[in-house]
C-alpha cells in the first residue's frame, strides 16, 4: 500500500515536473534537476518498501535488513548488479523486486525519452525580450544552412542563406 501511493505521488510529482520543463527559460538544466530529484526519490521510495517489508514479514529476504541493507539492495536491484547476497524469498518480496526492475527500465527508458521531448519543447519556446516566441538556437542555425546537391545527386557542402 505504502509503494503504489508512493509511486502515484512520484508520478503526480514528476508529470508537474516536466510541464515545468517545457516552460522554463533553461530547460536542460531543468531536466537535470528533474532527474536528480525523480531517481533519488524512486530509490528511496523501494527502499523504504524493503525495510518494512522486512519488518512485517520473517523471512521476506535472506537476512534482516536494516535501513542500509534496504537501500543497498536498492540500488544493485538498480543498477542490475544483483550481487546475491540480499535476496527476495517470499512471493510478496519478489513481486516488489519485479515491479522495481520493470519500474526501473521505464523510468530509464520512457522517463528519458519523455523528459528529451520537454526539452526539445522548452528549447523550442525560447521567448525574445518583447514577449515572442522565438525558435530555439539549433532551429535559428540549421533553417539558414541550405545543402548545395552536386552533380551526382550527393550532398557537397553547406552554404549560409542571407
Amino acid at each position: 500500500m505504502l509503494l503504489a501511493v508512493g509511486l502515484i505521488g512520484l508520478t503526480a510529482i514528476l508529470i508537474v515536473q516536466i510541464r515545468s520543463i517545457t516552460r522554463s527559460d533553461r530547460p536542460r538544466l531543468r531536466a537535470i534537476e528533474v532527474l536528480a530529484t525523480a531517481i533519488p526519490l524512486l530509490v528511496v521510495l523501494f527502499a523504504m518498501s524493503y525495510y518494512v517489508l522486512d519488518l512485517q514479514t520473517e523471512e521476506a529476504f535472506s537476512q534482516q535488513l536494516s535501513r542500509l541493507d534496504a537501500l543497498y539492495f536498492t540500488v544493485t536491484v538498480f543498477a542490475t548488479v544483483g550481487f546475491g547476497d540480499i535476496v527476495a524469498r517470499s512471493e510478496t518480496a519478489r513481486t516488489i523486486v519485479t515491479i522495481q526492475m520493470i519500474g526501473d527500465l521505464v523510468v530509464l527508458g520512457v522517463g528519458l525519452r519523455v523528459l528529451l521531448g520537454a526539452v526539445k519543447i522548452g528549447l523550442t519556446r525560447q521567448r525574445t525580450p518583447d514577449g515572442r516566441t522565438q525558435p530555439s538556437h539549433v532551429e535559428r542555425q540549421s533553417s539558414s544552412l541550405s545543402v548545395t546537391p552536386s552533380s551526382s545527386g550527393r550532398r557537397r557542402r553547406r552554404t549560409r542563406v542571407p
